[in-house]
């Protein structure tokens, strides 16, 4: 295990590192705009593997497990812009308000970070200044864009649970997040229970809060943009089967939500819904 770079606040990432932002699909003609606050574990190459090892990083601690294949299809599907983020949350965890204890966690369910304890301030603002600011700010130029040009926009946040947390089981296959929007929430809900086959939990396994989120109380609430988060259990994504499976599932929701938005008058075609 390596720290090497830890303490590094200049040049966190290097040549050598991705990007803070992945995009796809961002001239898509869908109203829904997609988020991924966990979709990668990448670590800057500066910051080692923040004394970790392999097994511990490939864990839920270190990413939102299946969510990336989850986001990837289910952008093609609805043809919608999806931004995510490809760095571990043990790096700095984009959901959450960079003032927060748990922005970069010294200890993750039971496990300690050693490449986080100590963590000088100007070190910890490296991280939120070169991966949390970019990606937040892309969010944000997208919903600017997208409102100056009267593109409709929903903000659909991407994430999944862990089937065990502190040794609790959890019986959901998938929940709803939500905290001030009423509108959105509920026809989501009625097309996963009207699936049939399915545990759904409504604001479970977590509730949103200002406290605890960044991405849905900020781009979603304060933007005033209809929001959800969504939670999908990582055993049923976990390979590529499985995120097929739910990104078709969710699709023929959303689509069925679009129809349902139109019919209502909540969301109008834009003749530039199709320009990035």
């Amino acid at each position: 295990m390596s720290l090497d770079g830890a303490g590094d606040t200049s040049l966190l990432l290097g040549e050598e590192d991705v990007p803070p932002v992945v995009e796809q699909t961002a001239s898509g003609s869908s109203p829904f705009l997609l988020t991924s606050d966990h979709y990668g574990r990448a670590i800057p190459r500066g910051l080692g593997d923040l004394g970790l090892p392999e097994d511990e990083l490939a864990r839920h601690i270190a990413w939102d497990i299946g969510i990336a294949g989850v986001a990837n299809a289910l952008s093609k599907h609805l043809d919608a812009h999806l931004v995510a983020q490809p760095y571990s949350r043990l790096v700095i965890d984009c959901n959450r308000p960079p003032d927060a204890a748990s922005s970069i966690p010294r200890i993750s369910e039971s496990t300690v970070v050693p490449g986080n304890e100590g963590l000088a301030r100007d070190a910890a603002e490296a991280r939120r200044r070169q991966v949390f600011d970019p990606y937040h700010r892309r969010i944000r130029e997208v919903i600017d864009h997208r409102l100056r040009h009267g593109i409709p926009t929903v903000l659909v946040a991407l994430h999944s649970f862990t089937p065990v947390y502190a040794g609790i089981a959890r019986p959901w296959h998938v929940g709803t997040l939500y905290q001030r929007d009423t509108g959105l929430p509920p026809l989501l809900l009625g097309g996963l229970r009207a699936q049939g086959d399915l545990v759904v939990g409504d604001n479970e396994p977590y509730a949103v809060s200002d406290e605890t989120d960044y991405t849905i109380p900020v781009h979603g609430e304060a933007r005033g943009l209809m929001n959800t988060g969504i939670e999908i259990r990582q055993d049923l994504i976990a390979d590529e089967t499985g995120q097929q499976q739910w990104a078709e599932r969710l699709a023929t929701i959303f689509g069925e939500i679009e129809m349902e938005l139109r019919k209502r008058g909540l969301i109008v075609p834009s003749p530039l819904a199709g320009e990035g």
